[in-house]
């Protein structure tokens, strides 16, 4: 069974202090970006950190985030790092087209995290989920919200964000991928808002969201954790199914097939 990928901690190259910390906060992965949360005059000093960093910690599993294609200059510097073995993916900001992400897999074989930015990934989502090496989605609201020109933080960017996670979900079922990872939620303080984000992407059947803080990790896990109801369901539907030899059965009057024993399998990975 392989790892349940609830929660993807960032943490910015530039303090590589912080990578061992974050691998411990209980954070289902991590991701040391090279992007956002680097400064432009850092980023040559961030890539030596990194380097340093896995010379010294043979052993350590992250994910990284790289400059977008766009940013050539940047983007070229930091393919090197994506070879090393201690990181096993790749999220790929500003993600628009097809042809750079099939070339960027050719060269790394690595798998491959889209982020989506700006109208044009959006407008191209379901192709992108179909791109060579694409393992999950997710968005990036805040530099979407820069390219649509909505205000964060209101009624109507909410109702825009929902209609992106729409998007990203049908891409990833059509691309026949993991289901997409919501959001980083920026208000670290806001505890309440970051659960109700959450549990409705939990709701929605997104897999996962991006944190920016270790305090966000308990409350992410809360969210996609089943209750106690659903798990005593899926513990009676995988116990029945156990004991037919035909996948189609009753319990307490429903009727119980494939997709409803695939359910009952995914409620019982997130119980564990």
């Amino acid at each position: 069974m392989s790892k349940l990928l609830r929660s993807f901690l960032f943490v910015p190259a530039s303090r590589p202090e912080r990578i061992n910390k974050a691998l411990a906060s209980g954070a289902d992965a991590v991701i040391v970006d090279l992007e956002d949360a680097v400064e432009e005059a850092a980023k040559p000093q961030a890539r030596l950190n990194l380097l340093q960093y896995f010379s010294q910690n043979p052993s350590a599993q992250v994910y990284l985030r790289i400059n977008s294609i766009q940013d050539t200059d940047n983007y070229q510097a930091d393919l090197e790092l994506c070879g090393y073995p201690q990181v096993i993916g790749v999220f790929l900001p500003k993600a628009e087209h097809v042809e750079p992400i099939n070339a960027l897999f050719k060269l790394i074989n690595k798998p491959l995290i889209l982020i989506i930015e700006t109208a044009l990934g959006v407008h191209q989502v379901t192709d992108l989920a179909q791109a060579n090496g694409v393992q999950q989605l997710s968005f990036g609201a805040l530099d979407l919200a820069l390219d649509l020109g909505f205000r964060m933080g209101t009624p109507g960017a909410q109702q825009l964000c929902d209609q992106v996670r729409y998007a990203l979900l049908v891409a990833s079922c059509l691309g026949g991928i993991a289901a997409p990872i919501d959001a980083v939620y920026p208000r670290i303080s806001d505890e309440q808002g970051l659960c109700k984000q959450a549990r409705d992407a939990a709701d929605m059947g997104f897999s996962g969201v991006l944190a920016i803080h270790p305090k966000q990790i308990k409350d992410i896990h809360q969210a996609f954790a089943p209750s106690v109801e659903e798990i005593e369901w899926a513990q009676q539907v995988l116990a029945l199914y156990a004991e037919h030899e035909k996948g189609v059965f009753m319990l307490n009057g429903e009727m119980i097939d494939a997709p409803v024993i695939a359910k009952a399998r995914g409620i019982a990975i997130h119980a564990i």
